[in-house]
C-alpha cells in the first residue's frame, strides 16, 4: 500500500476540494482510505456528503495531558524548606494556566489554558502537581457513498496534542487498509506545518502539493516544501484557481521547474467548485466535466510514483 499526502501550508486554497475528487477518481479503480489528519477543523468527510449522524463508529480517544492538583501535598508547601509558598509553578507556567489563589494559599489551574507540557510538575518541589490523562478527541470511521471508508478525528475544544490525535488516526486507518487490502491510503493534512502536519507526512510515500497564485499561499507553500524536504518525500504540485493571477501562475511554474517539482496539473477558477461544497459533493461529482481535470492530476501522480518506486 502506497500512503499519498495531501498538502498546503495554507488553509483555504481548496486542499480538502482536490482530496475529495481525487479520492473518488482513485476510487475507481483502486481499493483506497480517506483519512482527515485536520483534527482542529476536519471537514473532508462534509466535503465528501458524510455529517456527523452518518458515521459508522465514534471512539472516544485519551491522548491528551493535563495537570492535576494534590491539595494535601501543596498545603505542606508552607512548611517545606524547598518551596515555603514561593509559588514556584506559577513561574514556571509560560501559558498562564496557573494562577495563586491568596484565600486558600493554593495554586489554581485553568484547564483551557493548560497544554500539559509538564513545566510546573518539574518546578514543584513535593509533586504536588502531576499529569493526567484526559480524554481530548474521538475518532469517527464511515462509508463513503463513493466505495471507500474514510477516518476522521475531531479535537476537544481547548485541548491539545492534534499530532497524537492523527497518529492514533493513522493507526485506524491502517487497520482498516490491510482489512480491505487497500492499495492506498490518501490524507488531508492540516494547514501548516505544526505537529499534526508533520504526523501526517512522516512516513508518507508521495506528496502533493496545493497552492494557488497568491504571494501568501507560495510563502506558506515555500515552508510545507521545507517540511517535505526535510523528511525526504517525493512531491509534485497542483496550481489551484489558476485563472485569478495568470503572472503569478508561470512565476509559481517556473519555481516548481526550478525545483524540479513536477507540476502534475492546473486546475481553474471556478464558481462550480464552490457549488459542489455547497452541496456537499465532491466536485468531479457535482460536475462531470471537472473529471477530467482530476484524472490527469491523479495519472501525472501515480506516473510519478511508479518512477520512483
Amino acid at each position: 500500500m502506497k500512503t499519498i499526502t495531501v498538502l498546503s501550508g495554507k488553509g483555504g486554497v481548496g486542499k480538502s476540494t482536490v482530496t475529495a475528487s481525487l479520492s473518488v477518481m482513485l476510487a475507481n479503480d483502486n481499493k483506497m482510505v480517506a483519512v482527515d489528519c485536520d483534527a482542529d477543523a476536519p471537514n473532508l468527510a462534509l466535503v465528501l456528503g458524510l455529517e456527523d449522524d452518518d458515521f459508522d463508529s465514534w471512539e472516544s480517544l485519551t491522548t491528551g495531558e493535563k495537570i492535576q492538583l494534590s491539595e494535601e501535598k501543596c498545603k505542606s508547601l508552607k512548611f517545606c524548606p524547598k518551596c515555603q509558598g514561593l509559588q514556584k509553578c506559577v513561574d514556571a507556567c509560560k501559558y498562564s494556566a496557573i494562577t495563586w489563589n491568596q484565600e486558600k494559599d493554593l495554586p489554581e489551574i485553568n484547564d483551557l489554558l493548560c497544554v500539559g507540557c509538564g513545566a510546573c510538575v518539574l518546578a514543584c518541589p513535593v509533586e504536588a502537581l502531576t499529569l493526567k490523562k484526559v480524554e481530548n478527541g474521538r475518532i469517527g470511521v464511515g462509508q463513503t457513498r463513493y466505495g471507500f471508508p474514510i477516518v476522521s478525528g475531531q479535537l476537544k475544544i481547548g485541548e491539545s496534542g492534534s499530532g497524537k490525535v492523527v497518529n492514533e488516526l493513522r493507526k485506524k486507518a491502517s487497520e482498516i487498509a490491510e482489512d480491505i487490502q487497500a492499495d492506498y491510503m490518501i490524507l488531508d493534512a492540516a494547514a501548516g506545518i505544526g505537529c499534526p502536519v508533520i504526523a501526517s507526512v512522516r512516513g508518507s510515500d508521495y506528496v502533493i502539493l496545493v497552492t494557488e497564485p497568491t504571494p501568501v499561499a507560495f510563502w506558506d507553500l515555500s515552508r510545507a516544501i521545507e517540511l517535505v524536504d526535510h523528511f525526504n518525500i517525493p512531491c509534485g504540485a497542483v496550481i489551484n484557481r489558476c485563472g485569478i493571477n495568470r503572472d503569478f501562475t508561470y512565476q509559481l511554474q517556473d519555481y516548481f521547474r526550478d525545483n524540479d517539482i513536477p507540476l502534475l496539473g492546473t486546475i481553474p477558477y471556478d464558481i462550480r467548485f464552490v457549488e459542489a461544497l455547497v452541496n456537499l459533493k465532491p466536485a468531479v461529482i457535482y460536475e462531470p466535466n471537472f473529471k477530467k481535470v482530476f484524472e490527469e492530476i491523479m495519472d501525472n501522480c501515480l506516473l510519478d510514483m511508479k518512477n520512483i518506486f
